[in-house]
């Protein structure tokens, strides 16, 4: 609701993007400036997937750790399935998600080598395959929904290229 009344006034004031990106729940309300999705649309989808998420609460969580991406790769060989990538921040900003007790094992892993990784204030593993469990239910809730091209292109987060947004 805020992103997207934000961009809503700064377009009251003549700024208009040329295109927009943003990262999970920050997508759908790229999608929605765009155009892509309906102000409705988006805000059925932002409640229907947090009703979702529930169902994996207390069975995961995330870890920021300020490392680079390819680094926190080598250092969860091992954890296939378990723990991955969950989000690349920065250059050395990276959140990673999964299972308790492998993210218990690497921060305890990086604090005992002096990285400042942190866990962050979530019980889920979000953008992990935990989220794959979803899959089926968010399809079904979500069928009603038809995103369209929209009036300003939606850079994707995960291809790095740019859509239409339908």
């Amino acid at each position: 609701a805020v992103m997207v009344s934000l961009a809503a006034v700064w377009e009251d004031w003549g700024v208009r993007p040329s295109a927009v990106i943003g990262h999970s729940q920050g997508e759908i309300a790229a999608a929605c400036v765009a155009g892509a999705l309906s102000l409705e649309d988006a805000a059925r989808v932002v409640a229907l997937r947090s009703r979702a998420i529930v169902a994996l609460a207390g069975k995961g969580g995330m870890v920021s750790v300020p490392l680079p991406v390819e680094q926190v790769r080598e250092e969860l060989a091992g954890y296939e399935g378990r723990v991955s990538v969950a989000a690349v921040n920065g250059p050395a900003s990276v959140v990673v998600s999964g299972d308790v007790q492998g993210l218990d094992e690497l921060l305890a892993r990086w604090t005992e080598a002096g990285v400042r990784a942190r866990r962050i204030a979530v019980d889920y593993a979000s953008h992990s395959a935990h989220v794959e469990e979803l899959h089926a239910e968010l399809l079904d809730v979500l069928a009603p929904i038809e995103p369209q091209a929209g009036r300003i292109p939606v850079y994707s987060t995960v291809t790095g290229e740019v859509e239409d947004g339908s």
